[in-house]
């Protein structure tokens, strides 16, 4: 008979949905049951992603053999839950942020791998949460940490994130019972017993030797940003075979371009500038990456004129230009969705079995200038002006098309639009946005000559504009208020300009609407 206790053994399992929690939760109940203790598990679904993944909340005490059932609670009470289990990196996070995890209690067992949320997707800036900080924050806010990618561990398996959970569950000791114990619950499931046991092995011994915590601990801020997150998904090792080699990260397209970057740029920006010219001959041609770089040219002697040898003038207009250059039309949608690693990643993050048929079905809502912006600039300028003619292409699209990608004739139709890439250059909106550069450009090489920090906002500024429709107007809009500001603060010969810019494209990128930027150009500079 177990030994009497005063309080139950309390753990939360946080997942979303189709991770397996409620497996892990029940294995967890037979093997506690199974052990001769009262267990009890509730859950509490969330609604959407991050508005409210799944608890699982599980309390086990001992059958002291009186007959009387023990009163367990429902839900977690912050600093006093034993165990946590987290099945993302950012659900770490949250169970910290609510205080379900306490550094005298609590054994936090978190998978490090991040499934970025709709917010942090959505932002107008770079909305990632810094992970470094999460993890730092897990390992200072728990009594023990145990952090490993259980879910590659899974994946790698054949099967899903409880099954690796369960294992470092085990490996932590956290709770009473011997691995053997453990091994015969999951094996008592029935359901994919052999991959399951696979990935319980490989993270049982993870969790026997998990990383050591942090002297200091980090105050996590759930919705903080990073200011500029390195994630190029290049190891410095690659970066250096770049610096040191432009040609040995592009094809045979263009080897030309990349001798060139080696020849006639520093090795600062090269890393940047291997990435501008494939981004801009993959959106539309090989002479594409030779026209980015020309635009980069005379930035290149200014910057090694003005600055002072790191570039960083240079390293913000070649990201900027690049993706301003690569800007979103329908065109470029249509190829996206069309091409066939698109379609094999649904289908991978889907689990799609090969004796399963696949369908996709997307989602489109075009409006007057997304599709005047696709047309010859004569036609698309003519519609625009034609009040009946838009009148009705907005009652024809009001309700959105959907569109089932994967049968020939949705196909075809993405295809065929996909293939309009050699007549964008007509297009009236690439004739608007290459003018729109060519002046963005124009300012920053007068600014750098005055005011070499503030051209790096001028630079940055480009940030501010993107996506297509409302999101691109209201982007443009705000940009154009920033760059009057600009011309304001230059002619003025202001000394805070540089912090002055900085500020309004903060105020500008923390809203769609425009409102904090309006809000702060009414103060004085």
């Amino acid at each position: 008979m177990p030994e009497k206790q005063s309080r139950p053994i309390t753990m939360a399992i946080v997942a979303m949905g189709g991770e397996g929690g409620g497996v892990l939760a029940d294995w967890s109940i037979d093997l506690a049951e199974k052990m001769g203790y009262w267990a009890q598990t509730t859950s509490v679904p969330g609604v959407a992603q991050r508005t409210g993944s799944t608890i699982y909340y599980v309390e086990f005490i001992p059958n002291d053999g009186s007959g009387r059932e023990p009163v367990l609670s429902t839900m977690p009470t912050p600093g006093e839950v034993d165990i946590v289990l987290a099945s993302e990196l950012m659900e770490a996070g949250r169970a910290v942020f609510r205080g379900f995890v306490t550094p005298d209690v609590t054994t936090l067992i978190a998978s490090t791998n991040r499934m970025y949320s709709m917010q942090e997707k959505t932002a107008m800036a770079d909305g990632r949460v810094s992970s470094e900080e999460i993890l730092q924050s897990c390992e200072a806010a728990s009594k023990r940490f145990v952090g490993a990618d259980f879910a590659k561990v899974a994946e790698e398996c054949g099967t899903v994130i409880s099954a690796s959970l369960f294992g470092a569950l085990a490996g932590s000791g956290a709770l009473p019972w011997s691995k053997e114990e453990f091994i015969a619950a999951v094996q008592r499931g029935g359901v994919g017993v052999e991959p399951s046991l696979k990935a319980f092995e490989r993270a049982y011994e993870i969790a026997k030797n998990p990383k050591p915590k942090s002297a200091a601990p980090v105050a996590i801020e759930i919705g903080k940003k990073p200011e500029k997150p390195k994630d190029d998904g290049l190891t410095p090792e690659q970066e250096l075979a770049i610096i040191n080699d432009p040609s040995s990260a592009v094809g045979p397209a263009l080897k030309e371009h990349a001798l060139r970057i080696a020849k006639e740029f520093p090795e600062a920006v090269r890393v940047m500038l291997v990435h501008g010219i494939k981004r801009c001959a993959d959106y539309q041609d090989v002479k594409y990456a030779d026209e980015y770089l020309d635009r980069l040219l005379r930035i290149n002697s200014l910057d090694a004129e003005r600055g002072n040898g790191t570039y960083r003038l240079l390293n913000e207009v070649a990201r900027y230009t690049a993706l301003w250059m690569t800007y979103e039309d329908t065109i470029r949608v249509a190829d996206l969705k069309s091409r066939r690693r698109r379609f094999d990643r649904v289908k991978k993050e889907a689990k799609v079995k090969e004796d399963q048929i696949t369908q996709v079905r997307e989602f489109f809502h075009p409006g007057v200038e997304e599709i005047t912006d696709t047309l010859p600039g004569p036609l698309g300028r003519a519609i625009l002006k034609s009040r009946m003619t838009s009148k009705f292409i907005e009652r024809v699209t009001k309700e959105g098309l959907r569109l089932h990608t994967t049968s020939l004739h949705g196909y075809l139709l993405l295809y065929t639009l996909a293939r309009l890439r050699p007549l964008r250059r007509r297009s009236l909106r690439f004739s608007l946005e290459q003018s729109r550069i060519n002046d963005w450009l124009d300012v920053i090489f007068a600014t750098a000559s005055e005011d070499y920090d503030l051209a790096v906002e001028v630079a940055e500024c480009a940030n501010v504009i993107k996506g297509y429709g409302d999101t691109h107007r209201n982007g443009l809009n705000n940009f154009n208020a920033i760059m009057r500001e600009v011309n304001s603060l230059r002619a003025k010969k202001s000394s805070g300009a540089a912090n002055r810019i900085a500020d309004l494209r903060r105020a500008a990128l923390a809203d769609e609407s425009g409102t904090k930027l309006r809000e702060l150009l009414t103060t004085s500079a």
